[in-house]
């Protein structure tokens, strides 16, 4: 099923509408940061504490899209190997295909399917492309920010806008020097943040208080905590009944991102099967137009033909 959502079969789509009613019930987390934090390691380490609680867990490990052949690079899946025989969990890398946000739409019609089989949990790794990663607000529950000391990411955060759409932020790697100060900046940072963006930010949950917390993935120092406070971050959302606007919330974001994928498949389509386009294919490769005047044309005979 996920390798016809990745080859955008139109049988995948026809699935897709039959599996959504049976989707909904997992608590998709989302764990994003820069390039070298350790995000990985620390998934790895967060499937075995989840599993400690007889929990079926999946991964989507977001890679940077190859340029030649548009797949995955695989290299978060590899550090999670020691789970690959464990049948209660599944772990599939995914590419980014280029989406700034780090996130096709691939990725959120595959966690359609995996709510749908029945796993507890669904784990979200994004590309770690750092402050273009907004896109994992559209589609987990909860979200975790991995930052590490000394690395300048507290200040990053504030610059990009990350820390309005963290619930849980993690310091990695915090055996190195400086982890408590970083710990600190975070939370300063994030007393002054939240008062302005409460309201206007949509996966923050209503009346929680952002949590830092240490961890050492590598030794799972600090994880069993990790877990804890994101199940408990689940249980408030359940309780106070957020979980439910919640979840309206993320299916209204998938509806207008399905509305601006298909829109523009069709418009490509009818683009590349115009005479407009082919006309403009022949006078660039004869070398009597440019490009540039050539995309131009063809737009600017679409608007007239929607007009019409």
């Amino acid at each position: 099923m996920i390798r016809l959502i990745e080859d955008n079969d139109p049988s995948a789509f026809e699935m897709l509408k039959l599996l959504y009613p049976y989707a909904g019930q997992a608590f998709i987390i989302g764990i994003t940061g820069s390039p070298g934090v350790g995000k990985s390691t620390l998934i790895d380490a967060l499937i075995t504490q989840f599993r400690k609680r007889d929990m079926k867990i999946a991964v989507i490990a977001v890679d940077p899209t190859s340029p030649f052949s548009g797949g995955a690079i695989l290299g978060d899946r590899l550090r999670m190997q020691r789970h690959a025989t464990d049948e209660k969990v599944f772990i599939r890398s995914m590419a980014s295909r280029g989406q700034k946000g780090g996130l096709s739409r691939a990725t959120k019609d595959t966690a359609v399917v995996l709510s749908a089989m029945g796993y507890d949990i669904i784990i979200i790794e994004t590309v770690g492309a750092g402050q273009a990663e907004f896109d994992i607000s559209f589609l987990a529950h909860s979200i975790g920010i991995v930052s590490i000391p000394g690395t300048g990411d507290g200040i990053q955060a504030v610059k990009a806008g990350i820390l309005e759409i963290g619930d849980i932020f993690i310091v990695n790697k915090s055996d190195r020097p400086d982890a408590e100060t970083s710990v600190l900046e975070l939370k300063m940072m994030l007393n002054m943040r939240r008062p302005t963006t409460c309201a206007q930010t949509s996966t923050l949950s209503p009346n929680w208080t952002p949590r830092v917390l240490k961890t050492i993935a590598q030794n799972g120092t600090g994880v069993k905590e990790l877990a804890d406070t994101f199940l408990s971050h689940f249980d408030f959302m359940k309780q106070n009944g957020s979980i439910v606007q919640k979840k309206i919330e993320l299916e209204h974001l998938y509806f207008n991102s399905l509305i601006k994928d298909l829109t523009m498949e069709k418009i490509l389509l009818f683009i590349k099967n115009s005479n407009d386009f082919k006309d403009a294919l022949n006078k660039i490769e004869s070398g009597s137009m440019d490009p540039i005047t050539c995309a131009e044309n063809v737009v600017n005979n679409l608007k007239v033909t929607c007009k019409q």
